[in-house]
């Protein structure tokens, strides 16, 4: 049995593949032992694998972007979640949310865990005809405090992760007014990357490790959450298991879980978000960031 070790940028449903994976021993019958750590803060994960430490980083495809051409090469081989798990929270009723009317607005966003949060919903906007710079924004801090003070009436809307959104409004601290991933589009939100170029060694670990995840995505899309309520549960003990059954059934119907290949169209859309964010001087070209080698068994989508 091979060691693999994957260092994470959190623990979240939308890398609910690989946990299965794990879990009804797909990683095994590929000859790897997975572990994970999910180091903190979240960027110790690029000491972890300049170490020697991790095989691979589980994050944003933003950091591979940022870092092209400026020294250390990283590249993404396969990804886990081609949907932004994210909601927009606001204080109407989902029908009455309209982006044009978010310009002289204060959004809250996390940013204590990197720039996926602000980029993405600057894209957005932009997408939307908004102009990002007429909005004003509450960035550089943690998702709970931001959705404390949200409730107590801080700002008009609030950017969090799609469960932490749902439990806020159970809790009667706002209203869902746009899912994100399930109205923001395809997007490879978090990939696996490796530092430098895979030798044949590692290309073959690389290639086995995605083979397995694949095997995850397709049991998850082929059941019912229900049948797994317990061990979903047991996974993320934070939330309660209807909300959990509930989301990764919507997450399997709005295409969060596709296969590990990561796909070329939603890549050229988030390069412009990433380029017009400032982290690069121009979009970065597919084959030259993105290692396909690994996942050239799957389908383009």
């Amino acid at each position: 049995m091979q060691s693999f070790h994957v260092s994470a940028t959190g623990h979240s449903l939308n890398y609910l593949p690989e946990y299965v994976a794990s879990w009804q021993g797909f990683f095994r019958d590929e000859g790897l032992e997975i572990s994970v750590t999910v180091p903190k803060p979240w960027d110790l994960v690029l000491d972890e694998l300049g170490s020697g430490k991790a095989d691979a980083v589980l994050g944003g495809i933003w950091v591979p972007s940022m870092h092209f051409g400026r020294g250390a090469t990283y590249a993404p081989f396969a990804q886990v979640a081609a949907r932004a798990p994210l909601a927009i929270v606001g204080r109407e009723s989902p029908e009455e949310f309209e982006w044009g009317k978010l310009s002289g607005k204060v959004i809250s966003m996390k940013g204590s865990n990197g720039a996926s949060v602000g980029l993405f919903v600057k894209m957005l906007l932009r997408e939307h005809g908004t102009d990002p710079q007429s909005v004003g924004y509450v960035q550089d801090l943690d998702g709970a405090l931001l959705s404390r003070v949200f409730a107590g009436g801080m700002g008009d809307y609030l950017v969090i992760d799609y469960p932490s959104a749902l439990a806020l409004e159970a809790a009667g601290g706002g209203r869902v007014v746009a899912p994100l991933a399930v109205v923001g589009g395809d997007i490879p939100w978090s990939v696996y990357y490796a530092e430098g170029t895979a030798d044949e060694r590692r290309l073959d670990v690389q290639t086995r490790f995605a083979r397995a995840l694949g095997r995850g995505m397709n049991w998850i899309l082929d059941r019912e959450a229900a049948q797994y309520r317990g061990f979903l549960a047991e996974t993320f003990p934070r939330f309660e298991p209807d909300l959990l059954v509930r989301l990764a059934d919507e997450y399997r119907r709005h295409g969060m879980w596709t296969t590990p290949r990561i796909d070329k169209a939603a890549y050229d859309r988030w390069q412009k978000g990433i380029c017009d964010g400032h982290l690069t001087e121009r979009p970065i070209a597919y084959d030259s960031l993105i290692d396909v080698r690994p996942t050239a068994a799957f389908a383009a989508i």
